[in-house]
């Protein structure tokens, strides 16, 4: 038994009940594998809900956080600093970007994403083109403006008067998009994957509608790459694999490989629109944060590791279809590189946390994607043994969800 002298209860006894966390505590972890408190070893297939994606404790990124901590490790704005300086170096080098805004997690860079679009629309156009379009579904983080723009009414409910002139609309539907966009809109914000919404790609056509629907109405695109980039996709960002670029971009999660870090990238023209004091992050482009995530593109755009994307991608689906010869427990599986979601099947429906609960029983570690999708993110670069071993693990996860289900 575990002597900590801190335990599940003690979240229920000093937290904000805002979360509902697994029964165990993880208290350490190498690559693909988690021990908990009693010394029990988990295989991560969620990677903090697509965040660690070179694995825990990756030894090139933790050596270049422990020679940073020797350094310096916080300046403010006041100053900049060498680290956000290469990082950022180093994102315009490798993406349609010229300029970059680094702040702490993806909804600051979606805030960010979102001010810069209605100041930029309010500078070429003036104060009527202000109209916001997303999708519904979506999510863009937890902030009043970021949660309203996200199109799930469970996340603003009781948090009313809502920020205005936002429209959403279904997902995937050129049309929608067509009767929505016009010249009062100064920007339309989609994920390439909703990830919490289902985890469901959208089609190429679909981000090209918007692409020439945004160009036709002077409306900027913003892609929300918060949890499909840093080469979860399989390329370092989504908008490669899809041939679309948008106007701005935000990141987070996985840049940091579970440091905070986010950012938001521009082009030159859109970023002017920014002056000074126009918006700011006291943490934003924080040494610390800045050294990792240099190191985590460093290392995430290579071929070996981009390459090896779309092979597990391909071993998990071939998984997730032959365990389902046996047990019909899925409806559908989609997703795209290493962000895969399992639908369930009718007679499982809302059993998703059942699956996840099950999951941790054997020693595996799964997110759900809503009620009905089971989700997968595991680490880019997860062993072919780990990934066989958690296979197995979520083969018999389902067996006995599947059994106490349908008797």
């Amino acid at each position: 038994m575990s002597s900590a002298e801190v335990n599940r209860q003690t979240f229920d006894e000093v937290m904000v009940p805002n979360y509902s966390p697994a029964a165990f505590i993880p208290v350490s972890g190498e690559g693909s594998r988690l021990v908990d408190q009693d010394g029990k070893e988990y295989i991560d297939f969620a990677a903090g809900i697509a965040v660690t994606s070179l694995g825990h404790r990756h030894p090139e990124v933790t050596r270049a956080l422990h020679e940073q901590v020797d350094r310096l490790w916080h300046l403010s704005n006041t100053f900049t600093n060498e680290p956000a300086l290469r990082l950022a170096r180093r994102l315009t080098e490798t993406t349609f970007a010229e300029r970059v805004f680094f702040a702490n997690s993806g909804a600051e860079a979606n805030e960010a994403a979102l001010k810069l679009a209605r100041r930029w629309a309010h500078d070429h156009y003036g104060e009527t083109k202000r109209k916001i379009v997303s999708c519904k579904q979506s999510f863009h983080g937890r902030t009043l403006f970021t949660v309203s723009v996200g199109g799930q009414p469970k996340y603003t409910e009781g948090f009313a008067p809502l920020p205005g002139d936002l429209e959403h609309i279904a997902f995937n539907d050129p049309a929608a998009a067509e009767a929505a966009i016009d010249d009062s809109t100064c920007a339309v914000i989609v994920e390439p994957v909703q990830g919490e919404g289902g985890v469901l790609p959208a089609s190429p056509e679909y981000l090209k509608k918007l692409r020439e629907l945004c160009s036709r109405h002077n409306a900027l695109l913003i892609f929300d790459e918060v949890q499909i980039g840093v080469g979860r996709a399989g390329t370092l960002f989504a908008y490669m694999d899809y041939g679309v670029t948008p106007d701005i971009l935000t990141s987070a999660k996985a840049l940091g490989n579970g440091f905070p870090v986010g950012a938001m990238l521009t082009t030159k023209d859109i970023a002017a629109s920014f002056v000074v004091g126009t918006h700011g992050s006291t943490y934003g482009g924080n040494p610390l944060a800045c050294t990792v995530a240099d190191k985590v593109i460093e290392i995430v755009n290579t071929p070996e590791v981009l390459g090896g994307v779309q092979q597990r991608h391909e071993r998990i689906v071939e998984a997730l279809a032959r365990i389902n010869e046996t047990h019909r427990a899925f409806r559908d599986v989609r997703g795209k590189g290493l962000l895969i979601g399992a639908e369930l099947a009718a007679d499982l429906a809302g059993k998703a946390k059942d699956f996840v609960n099950v999951a941790a029983k054997h020693g595996l570690v799964i997110l759900v994607a809503g009620p009905n999708v089971v989700r997968f993110a595991p680490s880019l670069i997860i062993s072919e043994e780990d990934l066989a071993e958690g296979l197995k693990r979520f083969e018999a996860t389902v067996a006995e969800v599947v059994a106490a289900a349908r008797g």
